[in-house]
Parts: C-alpha cells; sequence; structure tokens
C-alpha cells in the first residue's frame, strides 16, 4: 500500500506562486508514477500533470499550460506541483495520485484510474 498525504496549499494573490507537496509512504516501488489533479467547486476532476517513474512528464493542455511544473526527488519520495501567474481560476482542491504498475498510458484516462489518492490540498487565489 503506498499512502499520500499532499501540503502547501493555502490563500494567495493572482499573479503570485505555491509549491505543493506530495509524499508517499509505505512500499517502496522502483517504478512509481505520479500525478496531479485539481478539483473546483461545482466542477469534475480535471488532470495537471503527470510525472512516470522514468521521469517523463506529461502536462495537461489547457488553461494551466506553461504555468505549471511537476518534478520529483526520488531520495524523499516526494513529487512537487511548481505554480506561478496564479489566476482566480487556479482555485480548487488539489489532489495527488500514484500508480505503481509500471503500465504505458495511452491516453490521459489512465491517470483518473490511477491505484493510490491523497486526500487533497485547498489553493485559493484571489483577485
Amino acid at each position: 500500500q503506498v499512502q499520500l498525504v499532499e501540503s502547501g496549499g493555502g490563500l494567495v494573490q493572482a499573479g503570485g506562486s505555491l509549491r505543493l507537496s506530495c509524499a508517499a509512504s509505505g512500499r517502496t516501488f522502483s517504478r512509481l508514477d505520479m500525478a496531479w489533479f485539481r478539483q473546483a467547486p461545482g466542477k469534475e476532476r480535471e488532470f495537471v500533470a503527470a510525472i512516470r517513474w522514468s521521469g517523463f512528464i506529461t502536462n495537461a493542455d489547457d488553461s494551466v499550460k506553461g504555468r505549471f511544473t511537476i518534478s520529483r526527488d526520488s531520495a524523499k519520495n516526494t513529487v512537487y506541483l511548481q505554480m506561478n501567474s496564479l489566476k482566480p481560476e487556479d482555485t480548487a482542491v488539489y489532489y495527488c495520485a500514484a500508480d505503481t504498475r509500471g503500465l504505458v498510458p495511452k491516453n490521459l484516462a489512465f491517470y483518473y484510474e490511477m491505484e493510490y489518492w491523497g486526500k487533497g490540498t485547498l489553493v485559493t487565489v484571489s483577485s
């Protein structure tokens, strides 16, 4: 089992930055894929970015493109989401997800069915 705990959310002014962290604990796997999602009030969960065990990165082709960056510190079993130029529309609960199967995603639908999910951290961007 893998447990995921997100942190780093909070209140920030538009144009500001935040860095979210997701710490993974439990059994260590050599092939651990991780991803970030977000869910705004009244909206469906939305894929943000993913980083595979190999380091390959997939970014969402939406409003976060070019502003958010996913990274990983394997030694600390932690992934990060650096968020710059934040907008009020970015307000959401941000979730971390992980998968140990080492599968090759054929499309983004794979990421919505990952094995493990954190409880989320709230990001609020004021104008």
